[in-house]
């Protein structure tokens, strides 16, 4: 079956909501969490799972309209948001090399939709 483009843009909308879970995630990771009751008033962390679980959601009626084998690689482009949004929410720094990666990843993930 040819993968449709609401698939798609389904996928990439899941995968930007996604990357905001590993952003509150290292957020939650700065608070204590040795106890149950500060696991469950750490906010970041119910926020971050909760955003994994989203993009998951967002994914799954995105795979009626194409080959699992065409929308599972644009779940890489998860890797591409992570890593901007680190830069503007946690302040990280980005390298020639980083920037390689994220260009690679990009130019593949465009391959394979075009191999489709």
């Amino acid at each position: 079956m040819p993968t449709e483009l609401w698939a798609i843009g389904l996928v990439l909308a899941a995968t930007l909501v996604g990357a905001f879970g590993p952003i509150l995630l290292k957020k939650a990771s700065e608070k204590k969490l040795s106890k149950i009751s500060s696991l469950i008033r750490n906010y970041h962390l119910m926020g971050g799972v909760a955003l994994y679980g989203v993009g998951t959601v967002l994914f799954i009626p995105a795979l009626k309209g194409g080959d699992l084998s065409v929308l599972y690689p644009f779940v890489s482009l998860t890797y591409v948001w992570v890593s901007l949004l680190s830069v503007k929410f946690l302040g990280e720094k980005m390298n020639r090399m980083k920037w390689l990666g994220i260009l690679s990843i990009i130019i593949g993930v465009s391959l394979i939709g075009l191999g489709s």
